[in-house]
C-alpha cells in the first residue's frame, strides 16, 4: 500500500510557504516509483530510480601514475588511484576510449576549447569566437529530454568556475565551448551552476519568482531552516511510516539542515580580509570544499529522485587554478605542459591524486545512501569520470583518462580495468548508458555501437 498525505505528491514532496523538499525513496513509496511507466524509462530492472553523472577533469594527467598494471580484476591500481582502492569493487578503468572530433581536424590549435565541447556532445566544435555557435546535444540532454516527464528537474548542470557563454577564450573558440559541458541544442549551452546555495535553492525551493523571493527573504531574515517551512507536513508523514522510514526520513532531514549549515558557514568565512579581492558569492574558499559540497548537491538531488541526470564540470579545461592546499603553487595548465620534467610531472600527479580523493568522496556518499530497492544508489547508478586530453603535454584526445562507477543496477560490472585493446569512440559508452536508461537511439555522436565490455 503506498502513502499519499494532503501536501505531498506522487513524488513525495513536503510542501511549505513558497518551499517544497523532496523525500528520499523509501520502502512506503515503493510501488510509485516501481510502476509502470516509470520502469521503462530512466529505471532499474528492481524499479529503482536509474541515475547518470559525467565528471569532468582538466588538462590531462599523469600517464605513468593513472595507468593501471594488468587487466580484468587482477589488476593493480597506479598511484593516482590510491584514494579509491576501499572502492575498487565500485569501478572500473577503462583504456582505449578516444574523441576524434576533439582532434584539430584541420582547425588549428585549441585543445582545450574543443575537449570541454566534445566530452559529452562526441561532436566537432564550429571555430568561432563569435555568436555563429554550433555544436551537438550531448549524452547528458539525451536522456534529460527523454525523461523530462519523470522528475522535476531534467537534469542538473553544476560546475566551479563562473558563466561563461561567449567571447574568445581559446584560440578562436568562443568561451561557451570551453566553460560548457552540457548541451541541450547545437547552439545552446546548459551552463552550469557554481554557487552551491544557488543549487540548494533550485532543489528545495518552490514557487513563482515572487513567492520564492518572499519565502527567501523570511528564512534569511529569521535565519531559520527551510524545514521549519514544511515541519507540519513533516509531523504528519512521520505519523503515517514504519519504522525504518521514520528513521530514514530522520536521517534524511538531518543531513539537509547540516548542508545548509555547511552553505552559510562557507558563505560567512567567504568574505575576504583585504577588501582589494572580491568575496565568492556563496562559493567556500577551499577548493576542496567547493567541489565537495556540489557533490553533496548530486547526491541530495539522486536520493529525492529531484533529477536523474547530472554533470560536474570540476574545472575548464585550461584552468590556470594553483593547488596552495596540497603544496602546488603552480597554475595547473602550465604544469601540464610538463616536457617530461619530473618535478612538473610529480607536481601534475598531485594534482591527479587530489581530484580522485573527491571522487572517492562523491562514491562513498552514493554507496553509503540507501536506495528504495534496498541497494545503493551507488549500485543504481552510471558515473562517468574523467576528461578529454590525455598527456596534457600532447594535446591528444586518445587513449582518454576515464573511470565508469556503478552497477547500473546490476547491468555494470565494475571492479576491473578494461583495456579495450583498441581506440574506440567515447561514444559508444554514452550509446550503451542510454539504452541501459530505457533511450533507444541508434547512434550518439561518432559513435560505432553500444559498447558491450562493460
Amino acid at each position: 500500500m503506498s502513502v499519499q498525505l494532503p501536501g505531498t505528491n506522487r513524488r513525495g514532496f513536503l510542501r511549505g510557504l513558497g518551499a517544497f523538499v523532496a523525500l528520499p525513496a523509501m520502502e512506503s513509496f515503493r510501488p510509485l516509483m516501481a510502476a509502470g511507466v516509470e520502469r521503462a524509462l530512466g529505471t532499474t530492472a528492481s524499479g529503482a530510480p536509474l541515475r547518470m553523472a559525467y565528471l569532468y577533469i582538466p588538462n590531462g594527467v599523469n600517464l605513468e601514475h593513472w595507468r593501471p598494471k594488468g587487466s580484468s580484476a587482477a589488476y593493480k591500481l597506479g598511484k593516482t588511484f590510491e584514494p579509491m582502492e576501499p572502492l575498487r569493487e565500485h569501478f572500473q578503468i577503462f583504456t582505449g576510449f578516444e574523441q576524434n572530433n576533439a582532434k584539430s581536424n584541420g582547425d588549428g590549435p585549441g585543445d582545450h576549447a574543443r575537449g570541454v565541447a566534445t566530452f559529452l556532445t562526441s561532436a566537432q566544435a564550429r571555430k568561432t569566437s563569435g555568436s555563429d555557435i554550433k555544436l551537438g546535444i550531448s549524452a547528458d540532454q539525451v536522456a534529460a529530454l527523454a525523461a523530462q516527464s519523470l522528475t522535476r528537474l531534467p537534469s542538473l548542470e553544476l560546475g566551479t568556475d563562473s558563466v561563461r557563454v561567449s567571447g574568445n577564450c581559446d584560440s578562436g573558440y568562443s568561451c561557451a565551448y570551453q566553460f560548457n559541458l552540457s548541451w541541450r541544442s547545437e547552439t545552446q549551452p546548459m551552463p552550469p551552476e557554481a554557487n552551491p546555495r544557488s543549487v540548494f535553492e533550485r532543489l528545495f525551493g518552490a514557487g513563482d519568482s515572487k513567492e520564492r523571493a518572499k519565502s527567501l527573504g523570511q528564512r534569511y531574515a529569521s535565519k531559520k531552516s527551510v524545514l521549519d517551512f514544511v515541519s507540519a507536513d513533516a509531523k504528519a508523514l512521520q505519523k503515517s511510516l514504519g519504522r525504518s522510514d521514520r528513521h530514514k526520513l530522520d536521517e534524511y532531514l538531518t543531513g539537509v539542515r547540516e548542508i545548509e549549515r555547511q552553505i552559510e558557514k562557507a558563505e560567512s568565512m567567504g568574505i575576504p580580509k583585504d577588501p582589494g579581492v572580491p568575496a565568492p558569492d556563496g562559493k567556500p574558499d577551499s577548493f576542496k570544499e567547493h567541489l565537495r559540497l556540489m557533490m553533496d548537491m548530486m547526491v541530495l538531488a539522486f536520493k529525492t529522485d529531484s533529477t536523474r541526470i547530472s554533470s560536474f564540470l570540476m574545472a575548464h579545461d585550461g584552468s590556470t587554478r594553483s593547488f596552495q592546499e596540497i603544496g602546488v603553487a603552480d597554475g595547473h595548465h602550465n604544469i601540464s605542459h610538463h616536457k617530461g620534467n619530473p618535478e612538473n610531472l610529480e607536481k601534475l600527479a598531485k594534482i591527479d591524486q587530489f581530484y580522485m580523493e573527491q571522487l572517492a568522496y562523491f562514491l562513498d556518499r552514493l554507496k553509503n545512501t540507501p536506495d528504495v530497492d534496498g541497494k545503493s544508489l551507488l549500485h543504481n547508478s552510471m558515473i562517468v569520470y574523467g576528461g578529454c586530453i590525455s598527456d596534457g603535454d600532447r594535446h591528444n584526445h586518445d587513449d582518454l583518462p576515464i573511470v565508469v562507477a556503478g552497477n547500473a543496477g546490476g547491468a555494470f560490472k565494475p571492479g576491473r580495468h578494461v583495456d579495450l585493446g583498441e581506440n574506440v569512440p567515447l561514444s559508444n559508452l554514452y550509446l550503451r548508458m542510454l539504452e541501459e536508461f530505457g533511450v533507444k537511439e541508434k547512434r550518439f555522436g561518432d559513435s560505432t555501437g553500444a559498447l558491450r565490455k562493460i
